[in-house]
């Protein structure tokens, strides 16, 4: 089992919070891609974080961390997706790097499994 959070542009957020779509996330249409700058600041974070990229696939950049409790990430044209264990530190740590990367007020972290939003405020 695993504990998944995102990371997608603000404008994202707003366009969900209007939605009265119950799978909003499930298209793709719906996720307001990065730009090449935000994708390219993302990436570098990340790498800033310790995460090491993995592979490179059609479906975005893998990233593993050496510390267990800091999970993995995905990078999407669309998201940023971190996944941890489902153990408290894990969950912890994953959960405080993606509230970390709010702090520029492009982005906004959604947490599947709470069903909510949490931005730099």
């Amino acid at each position: 089992m695993s504990y998944d959070i995102a990371l997608f542009r603000i404008e994202t957020k707003e366009k969900e919070e209007i939605s009265t779509n119950d799978d909003f996330f499930e298209s793709t249409d719906n996720l307001l891609p990065f730009t090449e700058q935000q994708y390219l600041d993302l990436k570098q974070r990340l790498l800033n974080y310790d995460y090491l990229l993995a592979e490179e696939t059609n479906t975005g950049l893998h990233f593993n961390h050496e510390d267990e409790d800091f999970g993995q990430a995905l990078l999407t044209a669309h998201a940023l997706y971190f996944t941890a264990a489902w153990g408290e530190n894990s969950i912890f740590e994953v959960g405080i790097v993606a509230s970390e990367f709010t702090d520029t007020g492009e982005y906004a972290k959604y947490d599947f499994q709470n069903g909510g939003w949490e931005t730099w405020d």
